[in-house]
């Protein structure tokens, strides 16, 4: 938003002069001072929310099925799609980086989220149209002398993946401005909305799988019974709405300040350009520098002592251009020390994918009927994730973050790192469970004499798999919403929304690890007659060697993360 340097307002009360309380570095969609009387708080942040909750509506109204559409109407065999879905998750969950950058250097939040909210619609928009389109078998395809009945296939399949990364391009512009201009309407310099900013990103979490539900439990059935163009198209109107909704409180919003300095970024990539540059600055010339500013800002500042090189240039002199000041490069520092904890988060987002594929197609084989004629549809049981974590938040909201907190007398009970810590291990549990469930699943296909039988249901409940998804949504109140605080409460204010899509980005990279093991793993064990571990037939497959591998993956991740987290330094000023 436009800046503009207003006065600011004063009245009278009785002859006494009262100062207006404006909300430091905020100002509204004018660019004059904002109140906080009539701005931000918890009436704005609801209309954020309310986007929210209709963007993950249709994010895993496309998500959560998409593994079904790929081996079903596009005929793809169980490896490819899972890889297929993997590499869309992950693209999806990298592109926050470029939204967070376009933001946070040149639209601002507010513009970035209209922008991105219009990709997002049209790509929805194409992908219904695409499936309105009959999809048949690729074989049929290949075996036909119709040049023009193929060429019309493979436009479809173009259409359809064309649309398919549109819609990941307007999520990834969506994603972390979202959520950063949520927590921007609470101030963390002011009490109670110090308290509110650290109860939002736990409701943010609760309402956001709320949308999540209403996808689960309607349009996966509505996909997998009705039409998968009807499937898409409501994704798209609730889309459309929610744009509306967002516009509609454009006027109660605080937007950042901005100043005429350059962007955060250039400020942060320059300190480690200069360090480079002065790597021959000698130890005697850097220490009489810091000596002669003084000590530096607090205890972080003796890690990455190579930064401190950027301070002052080989010869001595400070001219600028040449050297940085001290507080960029303890900004250059904030964002280094988070690598080492992004880096020990990945395996987790490995464990996570598996919950929209391979889980899903295990619940395909399994008995899944309520009552006569009606079967729960696969994709739905990802529910017990988000029903898990809407029960549970309010829990740790309200009970147990009380309660620690008068043991430990912090904020929030707990450490960020002690939280994302629980999670964590609590996933790795998941898949040790996840893997004893599925060795159940084959012994009983073995015993009933189904093993050679891919399409006819395994006598065994599908309530089996519940347990690993409750652990799931367990693991994800932890370890999710502590990410997402964690990252957004540890970067300089001014990068906030890319701090949220670093924590978006190890959920990228984690999908496209994990379609790189499954891609590596079958063709491995797919090999000299053997079935591969991701066979088409789960029942030659043996998806219980893969999450075992995946929880022994799991401890190691831990064991490292504990390392790095107990010599983290949290910046200075973080509620953690």
């Amino acid at each position: 938003m436009a800046v503009a340097n207003y006065p600011v307002a004063r009245s009278t009360d009785a002859g006494i002069p009262l100062l207006y309380d404006a909300v430091d570095g905020c100002v509204d969609y004018k660019g004059r001072p904002v109140l906080r009387s009539s701005s931000g708080g918890w009436r704005s942040a609801s209309f954020i929310i309310g986007v929210e909750v209709a963007e993950r509506f249709a994010y895993y109204g496309i998500a959560s099925n998409l593994i079904t559409f790929l081996t079903g109407p596009l005929g793809q065999s169980t490896a490819s799609a899972a890889a297929n879905v993997n590499a869309w998750s992950g693209v999806a969950s990298l592109l926050p980086l470029l939204g967070a950058f376009i933001a946070d250097s040149f639209l601002g939040r507010y513009r970035t989220i209209v922008v991105a909210s219009l990709i997002y619609i049209i790509g929805l928009g194409l992908l219904t149209l695409s499936a309105t389109i009959s999809f048949d078998a690729t074989s049929g395809c290949l075996n036909s002398n119709d040049i023009t009945s193929c060429a019309s296939r493979s436009f479809q399949v173009v259409l359809f993946f064309f649309s398919l990364y549109l819609v990941a391009v307007g999520q990834g512009g969506h994603k972390p401005c979202v959520q950063a201009f949520g927590a921007d309407q609470f101030d963390g310099e002011h009490p109670e909305e110090c308290k509110a900013k650290s109860s939002f990103f736990n409701w943010w979490y609760f309402c956001m799988c709320g949308g999540t539900l209403l996808t689960l439990w309607i349009l996966n059935y509505i996909q997998d019974n009705l039409s998968w163009a009807l499937g898409f198209g409501v994704p798209c109107i609730a889309m459309a709405v929610a744009l509306f909704v967002f516009l509609a409180g454009t006027k109660s919003y605080r937007y950042s300040q901005k100043g005429n300095e350059k962007s955060p970024f250039v400020r942060i990539g320059r300190v480690f350009i200069v360090a480079a540059r002065n790597w021959q600055t000698s130890s005697s010339a850097l220490a009489a520098k810091e000596e002669a500013c003084g000590t530096l800002p607090n205890e972080g500042s003796q890690q990455f002592n190579f930064l401190n090189k950027a301070l002052l240039a080989p010869d001595g002199s400070e001219e600028y251009g040449r050297v940085c000041t001290i507080g960029e490069v303890e900004e250059a520092k904030a964002v280094l020390r988070l690598v080492p904890i992004w880096a020990t988060c990945l395996i987790y987002a490995v464990v996570f994918a598996q919950s929209s594929t391979f889980f899903t197609k295990q619940g395909a084989t399994m008995d899944r009927s309520i009552t006569i004629g009606f079967d729960i549809p696969a994709a739905a049981l990802q529910s017990f994730i988000s029903l898990t974590i809407v029960l549970f938040i309010p829990i740790y909201d309200r009970i147990f973050v009380p309660l620690v907190r008068a043991m430990t007398g912090r904020p929030a009970g707990i450490t960020l790192l002690q939280r994302i810590g629980t999670g964590m291990f609590l996933s790795a549990v998941s898949m040790v469970i996840a893997a004893l469930v599925e060795m159940e699943r084959l012994k009983i296909a073995q015993e009933s004499g189904l093993v050679d039988m891919p399409n006819v249901t395994v006598p065994m409940s599908v309530w089996w798999l519940v347990p690993q998804y409750v652990l799931f949504g367990m693991a994800d109140v932890f370890t999710m919403v502590g990410l997402q605080e964690f990252f957004y409460d540890q970067v300089p204010s001014e990068l906030r929304s890319l701090g949220l899509s670093l924590y978006l980005s190890i959920f990228g990279v984690g999908n496209f690890l994990s379609s790189f093991l499954v891609s590596a793993i079958d063709k491995a064990t797919g090999t000299d007659g053997h079935y591969s571990w991701f066979a088409n037939n789960l029942n030659h497959a043996h998806l219980d060697y893969f999450y075992w591998l995946l929880a022994g993956l799991s401890i190691i991740e831990l064991a490292v993360y504990i390392y790095f987290s107990k010599s983290y330094i949290y910046n200075k000023g973080s509620r953690s």
